[in-house]
């Protein structure tokens, strides 16, 4: 089977409503806790992507009983630090930097040493920046260049500690609040702002939390556990899968497009508050409350005319998984927009920073890129009558998706490589898309 798509033709006019898969951080968030709890957990419209896969399989190799059904996830927890395997056991990660984040932080407590593999994207992160923080618990680790594959061996005390995180990474955030939970006594994170659905759950499931918010950053105290409840979750529909359908809409014409139930946590819509800046209209409906989440109905209608943007810096983290579709965005612009203090999206499956300059140059707008910012020098009568070739981009999901988007709203002939990427996010991309025009793909 072909692993590329063609795209010759801009998406018709559309008026629909969507539904789109569970949010791929609170599925494998659930996943973790769920395995830390005594008793069974359910989820439901937990997201079947390859990453959450990868998460399970490799739960069960801890000794966690995972069953998976049609329309539900059931887990039986081992309890704090009740991880069963044997000696250097390996854990594939696949391509989820979360989950091997994540996982790492509820292996500080182990008492045998064990072995975090991945795929060829993730292989090529970082993991300084999780080592460090979790070696002050008592954890050792043995890797080259601080990549995977790694080693990791817990402590037999686990110390609690302080944590400075500066980069807004909730990666890191909540795997030192999920090692924390294995101390006895008090872990202080002073964090830079980003996503919080791991102290939405922690308040939810009642465990012991305290968050102070101050300006620029959170102070989150955590303290140990002997249990974690269960918990049964029906999970929202993921806002960055959502960005996709919510940019097509936007750039195309005459359209208009209702995503149903999806998660509008504050730390999750800095697009639509970018957006919103760049003149598009975004309208949430039915705003209703989740176990601490937010979950509405989004509602986006085409744009013609596109306001240039020099991007606050404070909504950064708050939209790092959707700058991508936010430079397609200004793309279409009257005018030059500007991005700074952006290093970290070199640090995601792709050096996507790189990557979106270098789709815009594909398609004829003209960019200015540093180490950790961009400019774009928007063109609101862009029509592309050439051919464009996307390939060698690590099978990042987004560089995949984003590149269709462009496709259907800017024009051109598309050869775009790696379909199959879409597998560790976002299986249902492109049926969707066919949903909303049956002469795609």
């Amino acid at each position: 089977m072909q692993n590329f798509i063609q795209i010759k033709e801009t998406i018709k006019p559309f008026n629909k409503k969507i539904n789109i898969e569970g949010d791929k951080s609170l599925s494998i968030r659930w996943a973790l806790l769920a395995s830390q709890s005594t008793g069974k957990s359910t989820s439901f419209n937990l997201l079947r992507s390859e990453d959450i896969i990868s998460t399970l399989s490799s739960l069960k190799k801890l000794g966690v009983k995972v069953k998976l059904l049609n329309n539900r996830c059931e887990i039986i927890g081992v309890g704090i630090n009740g991880f069963k395997y044997k000696n250097n056991t390996t854990l594939n990660c696949g391509n989820s930097g979360t989950f091997a984040r994540l996982i790492l932080g509820l292996l500080v407590h182990s008492n045998k040493q064990i072995k975090l593999i991945g795929d060829r994207s993730l292989s090529k992160r970082d993991f300084k920046r999780i080592k460090e923080p979790l070696e002050k618990f008592g954890a050792t680790f043995k890797s080259k260049s601080g990549k995977l594959p790694i080693f990791v061996k817990g402590a037999k005390n686990v110390n609690p500690i302080y944590y400075h995180e500066k980069k807004g990474s909730a990666q890191c955030k909540s795997s030192v609040m999920l090692a924390a939970l294995n101390t006895k006594g008090k872990t202080i994170i002073k964090a830079k702002k980003s996503r919080n659905h791991l102290e939405l759950l922690y308040k939810y499931l009642k465990l012991p939390i305290k968050i102070s918010k101050k300006k620029n950053y959170d102070l989150i105290e955590v303290n140990g556990v002997k249990k974690v409840k269960p918990l049964i979750y029906k999970i929202p529909s993921d806002i960055s899968s959502g960005a996709f359908f919510i940019v097509l809409t936007a750039l195309s014409k005459n359209s208009k497009l209702v995503i149903k139930n999806t998660n509008v946590n504050p730390s999750r819509i800095g697009i639509l508050k970018i957006l919103k800046l760049m003149g598009i209209k975004v309208n949430i409906k039915r705003l209703k409350y989740y176990k601490g989440e937010k979950v509405a109905d989004i509602l986006i209608k085409s744009q013609k005319n596109i306001i240039p943007i020099k991007c606050p810096k404070n909504l950064n983290s708050y939209a790092i998984d959707e700058f991508l579709l936010i430079f397609l965005v200004a793309a279409k612009a009257r005018g030059v927009s500007h991005f700074k203090d952006l290093a970290e999206l070199n640090q995601k499956e792709s050096p996507r920073l790189i990557w979106g300059s270098r789709i815009l140059n594909k398609m004829g707008i003209k960019t200015s890129l540093t180490k950790d910012s961009i400019k774009i020098f928007g063109n609101p009568n862009l029509k592309i009558n050439k051919k464009i070739v996307i390939k060698n981009f690590l099978k990042d999901h987004r560089v995949f998706m984003t590149s269709v988007i462009a496709a259907l709203t800017f024009g051109g002939d598309w050869k775009i490589h790696d379909k199959d990427s879409i597998n560790s996010s976002f299986p249902s991309f492109l049926k969707i898309i066919k949903k909303l025009d049956k002469s795609i793909g």
